[in-house]
This record gives structure tokens, C-alpha cells and sequence, in this order.
């Protein structure tokens, strides 16, 4: 009886060390700072912090409108650094090198739109030349 109370012990012993280390294997986190230069005034860095904190895998977002920086934390296991920055363009913003979706640019609130208006004047047409 003894012998087996002991390797029951062991056993038990050996899983949970076994399961440990698993479950800290799979909860490895990446962080990022991304530049978000058009995230403007408080209704844009709500939907971003909103819309982005519910991605699969992101546990933390930031933003800082100020610096215009969005600062994600996210489990490695679930999600990457590109499709978080993929989906913060396919809410209207741009995020580093990815620029915003325009069908999710034309969604924004109008306080938005007027911000990515300002800093994204339409482009004029040439005068014409005399000749």
C-alpha cells in the first residue's frame, strides 16, 4: 500500500510540474509600440483601444494620442504583431506601414473623418500651364 500511495505521489507530483511548465510556454507575450498617426481625439482612440482590445490573443492596448502610438500586448500562441496592424487599418486608422481600409475610413464618425481630412488633404489637380 505504501509503494502505491508513493507512486501515486509521484505521479501527481511529476504531471502538475509537467503541466506547469506547459501552460507558461503557451502564455509567451509579445509587445509593440505602433506608430497610429491618425488617430486624432478621444473617439478615435476609443474605437481603437475598443475594437482592438477584443482581437483573439491581445491582452493589452494602449493608446497615446498625444505621441500617436498604440502600445498592444498580445499571446503569441494566438495572434501576431501583422494582424493586429491589420486590424486596426480595417477600422479606419493607419498602423506603420499599413495604411487604413478606405471602406472602414468611410465608416468612421464624422469627428474622425474630419481629422483624417485635415491631416489628408484630396489631392488638387495642376494649375493650368500658360502657354
Amino acid at each position: 500500500m505504501k509503494v502505491l500511495s508513493l507512486l501515486l505521489v509521484a505521479f501527481i507530483a511529476t504531471s502538475s510540474v509537467g503541466y506547469a511548465q506547459y501552460s507558461q510556454q503557451q502564455k509567451v507575450s509579445g509587445k509593440a509600440v505602433i506608430k497610429t498617426p491618425t488617430v486624432q481625439c478621444d473617439v478615435c482612440k476609443d474605437r481603437v483601444e475598443f475594437f482592438i482590445g477584443r482581437e483573439p490573443g491581445v491582452t493589452s492596448v494602449k493608446v497615446n494620442i498625444k505621441q500617436k502610438t498604440t502600445t498592444v500586448t498580445w499571446l503569441n500562441d494566438r495572434t501576431t504583431l501583422e494582424n493586429i496592424k491589420v486590424a486596426i487599418a480595417n477600422q479606419g486608422f493607419d498602423a506603420d506601414d499599413i495604411e487604413a481600409e478606405e471602406y472602414a475610413v468611410k465608416r468612421l464618425p464624422k469627428e474622425c473623418k474630419q481629422h483624417r481630412a485635415i491631416l489628408n488633404p484630396p489631392a488638387t489637380a495642376a494649375p493650368p500651364s500658360k502657354q
